[in-house]
């Protein structure tokens, strides 16, 4: 079964091809999504972190995911050097970059948990694989020309693992460079990550994007992930072993 919502500002999809599963499923884990979107949307006046940016929460009360994501986020600019950072340019906070490969991963824990070992989700672009397609075989991700996003440049076949792209055609306004916040990112088009889920491949992915010709070494360097590369003269560059997806 298959089924695609529009969520959180994008298409989210869900297939699951276990033999026995339910449009309850299906409810369960897009009503996780809608959660996810009333506390997260910088969007929505009342969410979460709207309230925060204005002041109105104060830290202490923050929720138990807010709490998790704003750990995360500081890790994780710790991990990359600065360059992934959920305060932007205006000092407020958003954590995008973060919250939807958390979000994706989070939902694909739901599924495992209720027993499901065959499926994908995608949300726009970060895509959590388990198991094997409806053929039995590994799933099939495309990674589109950033250039012409109707056209599929590379295919990646995935079992287990995550996948997110960065980009500046994918939601580019959150995307700045957190240490010189007036240098403008030109180098590449889009940059996709590989991880061991999609939460890891999205936070790196953002990262490393925002570090313009040195985001693919970076890549390089962290065990269990790769990147793809597209720069602005429509060539493609990867990491060592990428290829061993493709």
């Amino acid at each position: 079964m298959k089924e695609t919502r529009i969520l959180m500002g994008m298409p989210i999809t869900v297939e699951i091809v276990d033999n026995i599963v339910t449009k309850k499923e299906f409810g369960k884990i897009f009503s996780y999504f809608e959660a996810i979107d009333c506390r997260f949307s910088t969007y929505k006046k009342e969410s979460e972190i709207s309230l925060i940016n204005k002041c109105l929460v104060k830290e202490k009360d923050f929720s138990c995911e807010m709490k998790e994501i704003f750990s995360l986020a500081e890790e994780t600019k710790e991990l990359t050097f600065g360059y992934f950072d959920i305060v932007t340019p205006l000092g407020k906070y958003d954590p995008s970059g973060i919250v939807k490969g958390w979000a994706v991963y989070k939902a694909s824990r739901i599924l495992e948990e209720d027993g499901y070992k065959n499926f994908y989700i995608d949300a726009g672009g970060d895509i959590q694989t388990s198991g094997k397609n409806s053929n039995g075989k590994k799933w099939k991700i495309g990674i589109r020309n950033p250039f012409n996003t109707e056209e599929i440049v590379k295919t990646v076949e995935l079992s287990g693992e995550g996948v997110a792209t960065s980009g500046l055609y994918i939601r580019g306004d959150h995307i700045y460079n957190p240490n010189n916040k007036n240098y403008s990112i030109e180098n590449f088009a889009s940059l996709t990550v590989i991880g061991p889920n999609v939460y890891e491949a999205d936070r790196f992915a953002t990262a490393s994007f925002a570090m313009g010709v040195g985001g693919i070494d970076f890549i390089e360097g962290l065990k269990e992930f790769e990147g793809y590369a597209i720069n602005n003269n429509s060539i493609a560059v990867f990491t060592s072993n990428f290829e061993k997806y493709a």
